[in-house]
């Protein structure tokens, strides 16, 4: 089984309210919220774990108060020799607009996205307005029901709440299974002592939280898909 190096590229940034993140706690905390893409280096497959906002705006002072470098998705890619051309897996946690609004560019790739998760997609309920129906080409779409295997060492595990179909994905690394949370969520949810913190975004508050304690209990790495300190260690695991 390949072990894989994962690699957060910050692909956008937005300054937010904590209590956007943690359920009925921390508001009032103002913070920035990274955007990732993740690629999964090892094995023969290029893959990426979502692909990032394409238009955005970085606050003021973000880059200097996070330490974070900012970049467009083909400048993102080129720091780990990659063109969008070049990935063959994408790997969708959920299909809110800035988790996939690159995905159209990498036009060789497979698109991974859970089938309950694409049907809403398609008919999103007014009360969330986070899906962008025009940014997903079917054809590019393989659709799961459930937890599966993508390639040996990336597995994905169904972890509803945030959305009606987010997918977490676990990667196999030479110091045990890296979890990147397929829900919104940074470490504020994952405190060292008692249980995970439910999502404070959610289409359904229950199993937001059965989904962050399910991911808590299992990964001895936990990315948190908006963490600060995610972009700052560079690769993981370091």
């Amino acid at each position: 089984m390949s072990k894989f190096m994962i690699h957060p590229l910050v692909v956008g940034i937005n300054e937010t309210d904590q209590g956007i993140m943690t359920y009925q706690k921390g508001y009032g905390k103002r913070i920035y919220l990274p955007i990732y893409v993740f690629y999964l280096e090892g094995g023969d497959q290029r893959i990426l774990v979502d692909t990032g906002m394409e238009e955005f705006m970085v606050p003021p002072e973000a880059k200097e108060r996070t330490g974070l470098q900012i970049m467009e998705f083909e400048e993102a890619l080129a720091t780990v020799d990659l063109r969008p051309e070049d990935v063959d897996i994408v790997i969708q946690t959920h299909l809110h607009n800035d988790h996939c609004e690159n995905t159209y560019k990498c036009t060789n790739a497979k698109v991974y996205v859970q089938q309950v998760e694409l049907d809403f997609f398609k008919a999103p309920h007014p009360l969330d307005h986070r899906y962008y129906s025009d940014l997903l080409d079917d054809s590019e779409v393989i659709t799961l029901e459930g937890d599966g295997e993508i390639v040996p060492g990336v597995r994905v595990i169904l972890t509803p709440g945030h959305t009606v179909g987010g997918q977490s994905v676990a990667v196999e690394t030479h110091k045990g299974t890296a979890v990147i949370t397929g829900f919104c969520c940074n470490g504020d949810n994952f405190p060292g002592v008692g249980p995970a913190v439910t999502p404070g975004v959610h289409i359904d508050a229950l199993e937001a939280y059965e989904s962050a304690q399910r991911v808590k209990e299992m990964a001895d790495i936990l990315i948190p898909i908006h963490d600060i300190e995610v972009g700052r260690r560079g690769k993981i695991p370091a």
